[in-house]
């Protein structure tokens, strides 16, 4: 909200998972040849190797977190707030977020339709341990996530331009709702490989473009107090749909049917999505 025009919004938040994911792609690709090869840094032996990863992950947060202090402006929030009064002002927030109706059932579409997203991400390991997968395939999937997912992302926000941020959401959550369903007959490494293809075109986008749908539902001013609900919604995410996978799992006695849970997930909060006003496109947001 602070740093993007509202016709720009889509088009930032995109760019900005999609350089997330780039870094955390070669940053984990970086560590990875470490731990692989500690003698090429003049490590003893992978314990070093993971030591060092720690300490040049801390770095690398130091390093880029330098020119969002630096040059990065917000508006100044209010100071000397006693907790009495804080906790007053998330009251007051609480209600209305309650009140304002597009903003409450998008909160409500987000926690369920990430809640499917997240466990699909979370639970990829479990399935590609049961296909046979060793730890050194599960990392190059996750690779591939990683940097499928940084032009993908950036497409994203042009889509999100183009159509407009909820039409392109419901867009990714219908290719989610495929590779549940996808995964439920998975049966060789080489679908894992292409589930993780699929999942890296549509991560960043949804994400990114769910963030800037809700700015555009934040009320002028408000944005601070809102986006806290909106990440604590992100936080709960992935609590919901591996309870629902076991519970489902457990009552058919196939634990692949568990997935149909996320699917479901998935569907209820497309559901929901479809009930909150349209943002429009983005350049028009700005007219």
């Amino acid at each position: 909200v602070d740093v993007a025009e509202p016709a720009a919004r889509d088009r930032v938040s995109a760019l900005g998972y999609a350089l997330g994911y780039l870094g955390g792609g070669l940053a984990f690709l970086g560590l990875l040849a470490a731990v692989l090869r500690p003698d090429a840094l003049g490590l003893s032996g992978p314990g070093a190797a993971v030591r060092f990863a720690f300490v040049a992950v801390a770095a690398w947060w130091a390093l880029f977190s330098a020119p969002l202090a630096r040059w990065v402006r917000e508006a100044p929030g209010a100071r000397g707030i006693s907790w009495r009064a804080g906790t007053a002002r998330l009251r007051q927030t609480l209600g209305e977020v309650r009140s304002h109706g597009p903003a409450l059932r998008f909160l409500i579409a987000y926690w369920l339709y990430m809640d499917g997203v997240d466990t699909v991400v979370r639970m990829a390991v479990d399935y590609g341990l049961a296909l046979g997968l060793g730890a050194g395939d599960l990392m190059k999937a996750l690779l591939v996530t990683q940097f499928v997912g940084f032009p993908a992302a950036v497409a994203y926000g042009r889509l999100g331009e183009r159509i407009g941020p909820k039409a392109s959401i419901l867009l990714g959550l219908g290719v989610y709702a495929g590779v549940t369903l996808w995964a439920r007959g998975m049966s060789t490494p080489a679908e894992f490989y292409g589930l993780a293809v699929v999942i890296g075109l549509v991560q960043g986008g949804v994400q990114a473009l769910s963030r800037s749908f809700f700015s555009r539902l934040v009320p002028p001013g408000r944005s601070a107090e809102f986006f806290g609900f909106y990440n604590l919604m992100g936080k709960f995410a992935a609590v919901l749909g591996p309870a629902l996978m076991g519970a489902v799992g457990w009552w058919t006695g196939n634990p692949r049917d568990g997935v149909l849970a996320v699917t479901g997930l998935v569907i209820a909060g497309g559901i929901v999505l479809l009930g909150v006003p349209g943002a429009g496109k983005g350049r028009a947001d700005a007219a």
